[in-house]
């Protein structure tokens, strides 16, 4: 069997460098940032140390960006006895070996004093992935660096999200490619229903058995990837035992991560056809095409510029005149190196207060992935329709990496 995401051959090295020449100045330019400052660790690394070449980290590794003109230039302050490694990877323009490796904070400091930035940005932000240094390595830089200078000190949160949400086009493509294999397992799933036999776990079995085969990773916990319901709204919960009936929608909500780097998230609806029938039910049917018709509305209000906000309030007007329940989730969010990745959420129009990253705007490069909604009430609860794709943004508007599922999956 052959592997399609053979790790003896990962492109993120050569990739990983591109993103810091090319994408890094300008996200530092965006936030308003000059420099950054990432210390990386062993075992319990910052989650961006990978993304700027110090997963091998042991003792304490510091890493300074430094934007000048419109590059961006890295020094790694690092232990004598990672530095061969370090130069391997061809990451960084500069690697000082500390000989007592306890004198990080201070080296760091004197070059910082040097450059004399007027930001220094550090990972302390209210999101995970932007919130890797922790409390004593901040204490440690703040005494290392003085009173004048820890007061220029602000949150990497900006800067990280104007950074990891845009993708280069090496990037898209394996996703698409992803997204490929994600939606096949899927039908493949499918295509094994027997109604009043078949289980919603026997479908995530049938799903799990083919990632293991195809040795792909998790977009996200393993507990609930896939989520396949056939029933009432789960959320983000595992399979149950709820057999498939004749007349029920099955969603299943499911993301692979290939390359250990890259995440997908795609959900396919299914139909089970009432015995004797041939066509969807009208009523069944209306709801489908209210949903994909909701995502190819937002699909078209995502552009350079806009608001994530202003794209779920577009989708929300559509839902509203077509008798759609008030759905509490956003229309979508960021997807690429995690399924819920950091940059522009696609939300915010079910708060009174939208939250910040509702409010921040979409750039071309930038990957969501986000759901056409239709809800409506049963006697044993809420039910969901949630179709769901991935975009990219383009300079002139956003455009699906697959083709997207138009109509239903019938068995």
């Amino acid at each position: 069997m052959s592997i399609p995401f053979d790790n003896k051959n990962n492109p993120w090295p050569e990739i990983r460098k591109k993103r810091i020449k090319e994408l890094l100045p300008r996200a530092m330019k965006y936030a308003k940032v000059d420099s950054w400052v990432v210390i990386c660790r062993e075992n319990a690394n910052d989650p961006l140390a990978k993304h700027v070449g110090g997963e091998n980290a042991g003792r304490p590794l510091a890493i300074l960006f430094h934007l000048l003109d419109e590059e961006v230039s890295s020094i790694a302050f690092s232990p004598w006895g990672e530095v061969v490694g370090l130069k391997e990877m061809q990451v960084h323009d500069e690697i000082i070996a500390l000989e007592d490796p306890s004198t990080v904070y201070l080296d760091l400091a004197e070059r910082i004093k040097e450059i004399n930035p007027e930001k220094i940005a550090l990972n302390c932000a209210k999101k995970n992935i932007a919130d890797g240094l922790s409390y004593t390595q901040r204490i440690d830089i703040e005494e290392a660096l003085g009173e004048k200078l820890s007061k220029k000190i602000v949150s990497a949160g900006n800067l990280v999200s104007e950074w990891l949400s845009i993708k280069t086009e090496e990037e898209v493509e394996i996703m698409r490619k992803a997204g490929e294999l994600t939606v096949q397992i899927q039908l493949e799933a499918y295509s094994k229903i027997v109604p009043e036999v078949r289980r919603d776990s026997d479908v995530a079995k049938y799903i799990r058995k083919r990632m293991d085969e195809l040795k792909v990773g998790d977009a996200w916990s393993p507990s609930h990837n896939p989520a396949v319901n056939s029933g009432v709204a789960r959320g983000h919960a595992g399979a149950s035992d709820k057999i498939i009936n004749y007349g029920d929608f099955i969603q299943t909500d499911f993301g692979i991560k290939v390359y250990d780097t890259w995440c997908t998230d795609y959900q396919r609806f299914a139909y089970v056809l009432p015995k004797g029938a041939t066509e969807v039910p009208k009523e069944d049917l209306f709801k489908w095409e209210v949903a994909v018709k909701g995502h190819r509305i937002a699909l078209a209000a995502m552009k350079p510029g806009v608001r994530g906000l202003d794209v779920d309030l577009a989708q929300r007007e559509w839902m509203r005149e077509n008798g759609s329940k008030e759905v509490r989730w956003g229309t979508g969010h960021p997807v690429g190196f995690f399924a819920h990745d950091i940059g522009p959420a696609l939300t915010g129009g079910q708060r009174d207060v939208p939250p910040e990253d509702s409010l921040r705007i979409l750039r071309e490069g930038q990957t969501f992935a986000f759901d056409g909604f239709y809800a409506w009430d049963t006697e044993e609860g809420e039910r969901l329709i949630s179709v769901e794709e991935i975009a990219v943004v383009t300079k002139d508007g956003a455009k699906y990496l697959l083709e997207p599922q138009e109509e239903l999956f019938l068995i």
